[in-house]
């Protein structure tokens, strides 16, 4: 998959104009930081059945991806996000996972954005 599928061009652009492309790999390198945080934390909420902090979790990874420009990674964080809120969780395991696995491609695309 190509980046500019996975991260949204123009939000991608608007971010490195607003905040100094000199700026931007630090910023990308504390997202890379914090997203597996962030996603551990949301597995956690999910093995204790802890909605709250399940809605917290997704919605921090929703709001740090689509500023980035992960706008499809974001709206997967914010279906988890509303399923937390709703205090409804199932199905969610499998969502998780996918959120997961496509935080690799995230992390890949926005890579190639910085250095290539």
């Amino acid at each position: 998959m190509k980046p500019q599928s996975i991260i949204d061009q123009t939000t991608f652009e608007a971010l490195k104009e607003a905040m100094g492309a000199d700026y931007l790999p630090e910023l990308v390198s504390a997202y890379f930081d914090e997203m597996p945080a962030l996603l551990s934390r949301l597995q956690q909420a999910l093995a204790k059945q802890d909605c709250e902090a399940f809605r917290q979790a997704a919605h921090s990874i929703k709001s740090t991806s689509n500023s980035f420009g992960a706008l499809e990674f974001g709206a997967q964080a914010k279906e988890l996000e509303m399923m937390g809120r709703a205090g409804i969780l199932d199905g969610a395991p499998v969502k998780v996972d996918a959120l997961t696995s496509g935080y690799e491609l995230v992390r890949q695309a926005l890579e190639g954005l910085i250095h290539g």
